[in-house]
């Protein structure tokens, strides 16, 4: 059995989802892929589109918010994979207001200390989580 085809590698990690540029390297990397054919077989790639990590920061940082994350929680993810603070930086800016994200999320969770525990943990700042509950409260209880 010879060495992998490092494209045929890179197509099976690029089939179920998009990927960025370090997570594809990796993927090579363990598959036994030397350094410089790995090189050139992500210029080839990157080339032809099919890795785009601005493509990858956009999608993952949507995905992302759409499932309820806060932007600390993002460019953690984002940087884990690889993006550049710039990329990820711009693709965040695409995104709905982080203020906007914690505040439908308080309500259709109900302002609690449990709902404020889980936005913090889900990577929103404390200054969006105090607003978004402040909001809700008032909501709730509009006599007040």
């Amino acid at each position: 059995m010879g060495d992998p085809d490092p494209l045929d590698v890179a197509a099976r990690a690029l089939r179920a989802r998009d990927r960025s540029r370090r997570d594809v390297e990796e993927r090579l990397a363990r598959a036994g892929v030397d350094v410089q054919t790995r090189a050139e077989t992500l210029e080839t790639l990157e080339r032809l589109g099919y890795v785009d990590d601005r493509r990858f920061a956009r999608s993952r940082a949507e995905v992302l918010a759409r499932r309820g994350y806060g932007d600390e929680w993002i460019r953690g993810d984002l940087a884990e994979h690889g993006v550049d603070p710039d990329v990820a930086a711009d693709a965040m800016a695409g995104l709905e207001p982080e203020g906007e994200r914690a505040s439908a999320l308080v309500a259709r969770l109900g302002p609690s200390a449990r709902t404020a525990s889980r936005l913090v943990g889900k990577g929103f700042a404390a200054e969006a989580v105090e607003a978004a509950l402040e909001s809700g409260w008032r909501e709730a209880s509009p006599e007040l």
